[in-house]
């Protein structure tokens, strides 16, 4: 072989260059992307992260339909179109809610007690779901005997309202905080049941069955595949349950409370006050928006966990 040859041969193979992650160069008319790189060890692969940035008017599209629905909204008492005996327009529940921050007059108490009334009402109620419901329903999609004992009762419970609970609710533990956590606690279980129990239904049968020969027990399989298997199922009931609870929360107090944001609408509806009826509604829609945020952040962080 001659020098020529040799020289004409490919050279050792190379890595092609690998150049540190930085923005992608804008093209016209699409938004720009930015890269972030994650270090993921001196074993793993670069993670990168891609986020497109939006353009200025989609971001403040969100705003301008916000301020045009509150323009329409005063425009609408301002010119009578509703009166404001009917209808309170933006300015007075503003004015409302100032003054609520401090003054307990008409309805016995502030905002802040309302609202903290209700939150917790709602959170202890549903976090017994929590703990009732997505176990029951992980050993109801698993286990026969668990199944064969808890469904009928689950099918007899789970059509009936839970504001049908009420009138009993009352009787057996008045209108205090144990009666409306029980009927959030109906609520509640019943999305985390069926979530649960669905999860376990749809965990693969070849894993299963490669589980059986290797000679794992029915307890084995069931908490090591089984129960990760349904976690992405169980994380949605979360969201569902936490909306069961806070709208019956809400229906419970309109019928039987002291205190608490529904209660504020009652009161409203009984004093003929429609900005205190319509300063409650807002305040339980912000109130279960803000409850909602945070359980998706953590629903994000446990299933990211997971996944790594």
């Amino acid at each position: 072989m001659t020098g020529e040859e040799v020289g004409a041969m490919p050279g050792p193979l190379r890595h092609p260059t690998v150049q540190a992650a930085g923005p992608t160069p804008a093209v016209p008319g699409l938004p720009a992307i930015q890269h972030e790189t994650k270090p993921g060890g001196s074993c793993s692969m670069a993670y990168e992260e891609v986020k497109v940035k939006k353009p200025l008017a989609l971001r403040l599209l969100p705003i301008a339909s916000l301020v045009f629905f509150l323009g329409t909204w005063q425009l609408i008492v301002d010119f009578e179109v509703l009166p404001s005996s009917m209808l309170a327009s933006p300015w007075q529940v503003i004015q409302l809610f100032v003054v609520k921050l401090t003054e307990a007059n008409p309805d016995g108490a502030v905002l802040a007690r309302h609202a903290w009334t209700s939150i917790q009402e709602a959170f202890t109620g549903y976090i017994l779901s929590l703990i009732v419901g997505i176990p029951l329903g992980l050993f109801m999609g698993w286990f026969v005997v668990a199944e064969g004992l808890a469904r009928p009762f689950f099918e007899m419970i789970r059509p009936i309202p839970p504001i049908a609970w009420i009138p009993l609710t009352i009787f057996w533990f008045g209108i205090g905080l144990a009666g409306k956590v029980f009927i959030i606690w109906i609520a509640g279980i019943v999305p985390c049941v069926i979530n649960s129990y669905v999860g376990v239904r749809m965990t693969n049968p070849t894993l299963i069955q490669m589980a059986r020969t290797y000679g794992a027990t029915d307890w084995q399989i069931f908490t090591q595949i089984c129960i990760p298997s349904a976690l992405p199922m169980v994380f949605g009931a979360l969201q569902i349950a936490l909306a069961y609870c806070w709208t019956n929360l809400v229906g419970a107090e309109l019928l039987a409370a002291d205190t608490g944001l529904g209660f504020l609408i009652t009161m409203g509806r009984r004093l003929a006050r429609p900005d205190m009826v319509v300063l409650g509604m807002i305040s339980v829609g912000l109130t279960g928006a803000f409850i909602g945020v945070i359980i998706d952040r953590v629903e994000k962080r446990l299933l990211a966990g997971i996944r790594r």
